[in-house]
């Protein structure tokens, strides 16, 4: 959501202003274009030159400077913006935004400014608590300013409380989100997805699984966020980092995923089912590590765990249900009897003994069932690119329906 956004970045005089370098270079990587205007206070700490370098654009000091870039320059940079942000933001400037103070270049520039702003509050824990640095805050948040929550931790004044900057990642995930809320096409949408292997246990150091790692659900959870939705990632066991902006639950077992997507399933308008469950589960699990005999073998009995996705399927409402088949043979018959036989708005099928799709590739090869029968197959492509199509599809099936 960031590629092609103008984003003012506002600087002051904080500790923390050299996060603000790193978040430049940041959001320029993800095709933001970023002017920084700092007041006295922050050339302080670093120079106009290395937020100049690192922006790719002059950066603006002064009301009273001869060589402004743009002509009433304070004007020009509010109406330029599509976003405000001010990181990191002092007391001091949090107090003038409140009170509608303008005695410097950024402070003329925000109250001139009609786009969205968002303030990142850094500053000594006890400022922060302040009563009236709070009361400034909750002004601003009246008038429709967005206020990054700051973080807790370890301060440069040797205080261990709130007032942190967040990370530049933070930030950027941050504005990614709120862009993706403002602009994306699953704005306003819930959207559940299941991912990874689940694992039942034989005894404390053993289980049943499979092979997923989980690359495709989190991929489809990842693009859905970056979408504008508001995202449930229901995960098994997983080494992945999960994708920002998106709600994780993490469950072990069957049930415990069967559970949590009940437990969401009535508020939810997608369900994308990636994750690929044990379909069965010991009948008995020992206490104690279970100990190597002398016989050859050991006998394990299964016993059949819940189905998920047709147990979602004869609950269905208003929610469109995606489910995933992966196959080893006899793909597409496969594929067509869960269709019909767990209420399948479509689903997604792949044979995962090909090369480069399947279990732990980053790119996957599928065919898309739709309950009508129809087939669309798919090139092998990123996994990321899969979960795209796969969410344009799911909002076509919605759309037909209204």
């Amino acid at each position: 959501m960031l590629q092609g956004k103008k984003i003012v970045l506002g600087v002051t005089g904080g500790v923390a202003i050299f996060k603000s370098v790193q978040l430049v270079s940041n959001l320029r990587k993800q095709g933001a274009e970023v002017r920084v205007v700092m007041t006295d206070h922050a050339q302080e700490f670093i120079t106009p030159l290395m937020f100049a370098e690192i922006s790719g654009n002059k950066v603006a000091t002064s009301m009273w400077d001869k060589n402004q870039e743009f002509h009433v320059e304070h004007i020009a940079l509010a109406n330029w913006a599509d976003c405000y942000l001010i990181a990191p933001a002092t007391a001091n400037i949090i107090a003038k935004m409140a009170n509608g103070i303008a005695d410097d270049l950024l402070s003329t520039t925000l109250l001139a400014a009609t786009c969205p702003v968002i303030v990142c509050p850094a500053m000594n824990t006890n400022m922060y608590e302040n009563a009236a640095t709070q009361a400034n805050l909750a002004t601003l948040a009246s008038r429709g300013v967005t206020i990054m929550e700051p973080n807790a931790g370890f301060l440069a004044c040797g205080v261990n409380g709130k007032g942190r900057m967040p990370e530049p990642i933070e930030i950027q995930n941050f504005l990614d989100e709120f862009f993706a809320k403002r602009e994306g096409d699953m704005r306003g949408l819930k959207v559940l997805v299941t991912a990874a292997g689940t694992r039942e246990p034989i005894d404390p150091v053993r289980f049943v699984g499979n092979r997923s790692s989980g690359k495709m659900g989190y991929a489809v959870a990842e693009m859905a966020a970056s979408r504008g939705a508001d995202v449930i990632l229901v995960s098994g066991p997983s080494a992945l980092k999960p994708p920002a902006n998106v709600k994780v639950i993490n469950v072990e077992t069957t049930c415990e995923m069967l559970e949590a997507c009940l437990a969401a399933y009535d508020e939810v308008d997608i369900v994308i089912k990636a994750a690929a469950v044990a379909d069965y589960r010991p009948r008995d699990v020992a206490d104690q590590k279970i100990k190597k005999k002398n016989d050859d073998a050991m006998t394990v009995v299964m016993d059949k765990n819940p189905d998920i996705l047709k147990t979602l399927g004869g609950k269905k409402t208003h929610q469109v249900l995606v489910g995933f088949a992966a196959e080893t043979q006899n793909l597409l018959d496969n594929a067509r009897e869960k269709v019909v036989k767990k209420n399948l708005d479509m689903i997604v099928a792949n044979d995962v003994t090909m090369q480069n799709a399947g279990f732990n590739a980053d790119t996957n090869i599928v065919k898309l069932l739709y309950a009508s029968g129809d087939v669309k197959s798919l090139d092998c492509m990123p996994k990321i690119e899969v979960a795209k199509v796969i969410l344009d599809e799911a909002l076509k099936i919605r759309a037909n329906r209204e």
